[in-house]
């Protein structure tokens, strides 16, 4: 089975940092779904301003389209809404596993905090939190951020075992 496999959740949450060691583990490649938005939706952002769906729906299609072009491969996605998924799912070519990581609003805006550089401010993420509807289990699954990296990673990689194999 070719894996394509999203990790999803609201800013901050780790998605770059999972991928990536998920990426070293699986030997597949990560893209981080922030290099596809366009230039005005990274503006909007950095200006403190939410995306609205028509803002979306072409980076949601960018995403789905590199899924389909480059499986197996793994991107950050926040993928909010199911409604968002299913965009994704139908343009990705196959099967995707979504990774929802989960984490509360406290945690996740301390890691923000520490994350200089990036375009997402923090004012951002209660319409992050206020927008998600997390994944159900036919979905993919939801893994607790709270761990260590390696544990979220081997937690990831207990749930894939059977599509990996």
């Amino acid at each position: 089975m070719t894996l394509r496999i999203v990790i999803m959740g609201v800013a901050g949450c780790g998605k770059s940092t999972v991928g990536a060691a998920l990426s070293a583990r699986l030997g597949i490649p990560y893209r981080d779904g922030d290099d596809l938005h366009s230039p005005s939706n990274v503006e909007k952002m950095r200006a403190g301003i939410a995306l609205t769906d028509a803002d979306r729906w072409p980076w949601l299609a960018a995403v789905a389209a590199e899924l389909e072009d480059h499986a197996p491969m793994i991107i950050g996605c926040s993928a909010l809404k199911r409604v968002y998924r299913d965009h994704i799912r139908e343009g990705a070519g196959g099967p995707v596993t979504f990774v929802h990581l989960s984490g509360s609003r406290a945690l996740i805006a301390a890691r923000m905090q520490h994350r200089p550089g990036h375009f997402m401010p923090l004012s951002l993420l209660d319409s992050q939190f206020a927008a998600l509807e997390p994944p159900t289990a036919s979905e993919g699954l939801s893994v607790d951020i709270e761990p260590p990296i390696s544990a979220i990673t081997e937690t990831i990689l207990a749930a894939l075992k059977g599509q990996t194999e």
